[in-house]
Order: C-alpha cells, then sequence, then structure tokens
C-alpha cells in the first residue's frame, strides 16, 4: 500500500516537473525561425508568440534576455553573439503553470586557415612506396559539421568526418595515406575543409581550400606493347617509340637494314626496308625494349593489275588445253596409220599397202 502511494506520489512530481520546465507537447508557443545557424560574433533575432490569453512570457537567456511581459510577441536580440554554450528559451505562465520552448541554435566559426603537409618527408617519391600526407584545420566550430575533402587535381579521393560533440572552436588533423605510383608523378594534392550546417546554415557550404602540393615520382620507361607490326606501302613508314618516363627516356636503334644509329623517339621515312627494328627507350632507373616488323602490304595498284592480267591467263590457260587435246589426237591418229600398212605389207600385198595408206590419210 505504503509503495502505491509513494508510486504515485513519484509520478505526479514528475508530471509537475516536466511542465514547469516546458517538456509538454501542449505549450502553445511558436518560435520564428523555428531554428537558426549563426556565425560566432554577428547578430541573431528570434520571435517568440502565443495566439492565447497567459498571465506573461519572456526569453531567459545569458545574453539578450527579455523579462516577462503580456504582449503576445516578444524578440530575442543579440546584436553580437559570443556566447558559445548559449540555450535561450521562451516561456510562458499558462493556465496556472509555466511551459517553455528551447531555440535549436548553431553557433558557427570557419577555420583561421587550412595547410597541407607530407610527413616526414621531402622531396621525389620512389614508385611503390607508402607516404603521408596531413591536412591541419586551425579553430574550427562545431567540429561535427566539418567535413574534410581530399583532391588529387580536381577529383575527390577521400573525405573524413568527426563525431565530436564539442561546440568550441578545435584543431583538428586529417591524413591520407597513399601508395606512389608513375600515374602520381606530377599530380597535385590538396584538402578543403567544409561546414555542412544544413538547411539552415550558408549555401552552398562554406570551404577553405589549402595550397596544392605537387608531387614528384620518378620511373622507368614501360612500353605497353612490346611488339608492333607495321605493313609498309606505298608511302611513308612511321615507327613511333616514345614512352612517358621521368627522367626522359633517351632512344637507340638497332636493325641489319640501318646503316648509320638512329637517337630519336620516332623513325619516319619511305625507304625503310622491311625487317625488325628494334628500340630501346633508357633512363636511369631501367629501360625498356620494343620490336617493330615491317611486312609488305599489297598496294591498290598490285590488285588492279591482278583483275587486268586476270582475263589474258585464263584465255593462255583454255589455247594450252587445246593444244594438248589436238596433240593428243594426232598422236592417235598416227598409230592407226601404222599399224594398217604393217598388216597390209605383212600379207605380201604391197600396191594394196599403198592405197590403204592413202585412203587413210584421205
Amino acid at each position: 500500500m505504503l509503495q502505491s502511494l509513494f508510486g504515485l506520489f513519484y509520478l505526479s512530481a514528475l508530471s509537475q516537473l516536466v511542465t514547469l520546465t516546458g517538456i509538454q507537447a501542449t505549450c502553445p508557443i511558436k518560435l520564428n525561425p523555428p531554428s537558426v545557424v549563426v556565425e560566432y560574433g554577428s547578430s541573431v533575432s528570434v520571435d517568440c508568440s502565443t495566439d492565447v490569453t497567459h498571465d506573461g512570457m519572456g526569453w531567459e537567456a545569458p545574453e539578450g534576455s527579455v523579462p516577462m511581459t503580456k504582449a503576445k510577441l516578444i524578440s530575442w536580440k543579440v546584436s553580437n553573439l559570443r556566447q558559445w554554450e548559449i540555450k535561450p528559451q521562451c516561456y510562458m505562465h499558462y493556465d496556472k503553470k509555466q511551459c517553455s520552448t528551447f531555440l535549436p541554435i548553431t553557433i558557427y566559426k570557419t577555420p583561421d586557415s587550412v595547410f597541407i603537409s607530407t610527413v616526414d618527408h621531402r622531396g621525389p617519391m620512389t614508385e611503390g612506396s607508402w607516404y603521408e600526407f596531413q591536412c591541419v584545420i586551425i579553430n574550427v566550430a562545431p567540429v561535427k559539421n566539418l567535413i574534410v575533402k581530399w583532391f588529387k587535381g580536381e577529383t575527390e579521393v577521400y573525405n573524413e568526418t568527426f563525431n565530436d560533440t564539442i561546440k568550441t572552436p578545435v584543431t583538428k588533423t586529417s591524413t591520407l595515406e597513399i601508395t606512389a605510383n608513375r600515374s602520381d608523378d606530377g599530380a597535385q594534392y590538396r584538402c578543403e575543409a567544409e561546414l555542412e550546417l544544413g538547411a539552415d546554415g550558408p549555401q552552398p557550404p562554406l570551404k577553405m581550400k589549402s595550397k596544392s602540393i605537387q608531387i614528384t615520382v620518378p620511373y622507368s620507361p614501360q612500353h605497353i606493347n612490346l611488339v608492333e607490326i607495321i605493313k609498309k606501302t606505298d608511302g611513308d613508314v612511321t615507327l613511333n617509340c616514345k614512352v612517358a618516363a621521368n627522367p626522359p627516356a633517351i632512344y637507340s636503334w638497332s636493325s641489319e637494314h640501318l646503316k648509320e644509329m638512329k637517337s630519336s623517339a620516332v623513325l619516319s621515312s619511305s625507304t625503310l626496308t622491311p625487317g625488325n627494328y628494334t628500340c630501346t627507350a633508357t633512363n636511369p632507373l631501367g629501360e625498356s625494349k620494343k620490336v617493330f616488323i615491317v611486312n609488305f602490304a599489297g598496294s591498290l595498284h598490285t590488285f588492279m593489275g591482278f583483275l587486268i592480267f586476270l582475263p589474258l591467263l585464263v584465255a593462255l590457260g583454255i589455247i594450252m588445253s587445246l593444244v594438248h587435246t589436238c596433240l593428243t589426237r594426232a598422236i592417235e591418229e598416227k598409230s592407226c596409220e601404222t599399224q594398217v600398212r604393217v598388216v597390209a605389207y605383212a600379207k605380201g600385198d604391197q600396191s594394196k599397202g599403198t592405197e590403204i595408206e592413202r585412203n587413210v590419210r584421205k
């Protein structure tokens, strides 16, 4: 029984506390705007109004407080807001109770500076090695709204956010790790601090960029295709051996068809003989060889000549076939004549044999 009475007393007290602190849904107060985002040191103004009859309303805040009044609209105004932890609330005595509404407020400060550096390294980078960049954002608030973005050229490669709930300015550090490769040679890296303050904040979001760091990554020449077949026609033949490298490559050519040394990246000539040509691209970090195989290619003139002589070749074949047929028949007829004559002479009748020979020849 005592426990039940104590429970009822506790719930009643809690209800009164909630009512007195204004944490109930029926407080007929309206804030305009309902929330604010303001830069540290700037001015701010928010109206508090009601449509009901009340016994007094006012603003309670470390700066810009408004004493209780019978008016139905009062304004909280601060011309130079410098309180980071401020929590303004509009309160009202209504129906023999007091209720209040807190103003959600975000106070921000852009960074004093943003700068980028490499960690424990200076000078050219080695291809395949690991490196770290560091971005320092000095005195920014609130840090929970901070986004640090990393860029290679104009492409975003990484971003970082923070979960800190502190409202006062802090200095934050973000890092980016890379493995250097030849595509990084000459690339520019930078970081960017952005305050994303939502729909009530500045649009577009406030940004501050660091300077860019351009990195150098020396690398050896490396051809993608090590063999290339070139079809030689009536025009010039071009052998292009050019390849990226840092420092730039030096070129040399070798072939049994070259009469003198060549040191250019490209050979272009109409007198190059079909065969193999080897190009070597060299720098202090290594070399790369590429073989060009030059072959003859059928031209349009050759094809047209073949079309012209094709009928002649066909005719020549027909003639040779007819000659062969005639020769075959002639040999067969001569063989018959000889056989007749032999038969006649064998019977001892020479005159008859002569007559038969004449008839055969006819």
